[in-house]
């Protein structure tokens, strides 16, 4: 099964839309407290990818050994992901070892695409 993940996230909220087939799952969640209003919008985002994975495997949308486009309109975020550019943010380097173990649990094919912020169907507007 092909999967097409979009997120995002801002200091107060994290979203994700799960794309497979002509389904579409959606999820926007508030922070918990403990990042509430205490994170930047960038470091939302790797929560909104990490959380939304999450997700997706626990619901069974996302199994083991299925692909998976992650769409990022962060260009910062995609190039750490296809470039490995690693970032002085140890928050944010924290949250790629969460992603990249769940990918590798779960034996996962992942792709990364740049897209632009209006192309993001997980966009949080507020």
């Amino acid at each position: 099964m092909e999967h097409v993940i979009y997120v995002d996230g801002s200091t107060k909220k994290i979203s994700w839309v799960i794309q497979t087939g002509k389904d579409k799952l959606e999820q926007t969640r508030l922070h918990s407290k403990i990042y509430l209003d205490k994170v930047t919008e960038s470091q939302s985002k790797y929560i909104a990818l990490h959380v939304g994975l999450f997700w997706g495997i626990g619901t069974f949308s996302i199994k083991n050994n299925e692909s998976i486009t992650v769409m990022l309109d962060n260009q910062q975020m995609y190039e750490r992901f296809t470039l490995k550019k690693k970032k002085s943010d140890e928050f944010i380097e924290k949250r790629i070892g969460f992603i990249q173990h769940l990918i590798s649990q779960r034996n996962l094919k992942i792709q990364y695409e740049a897209i632009s912020e209006k192309e993001n169907l997980a966009r949080i507007i507020e």
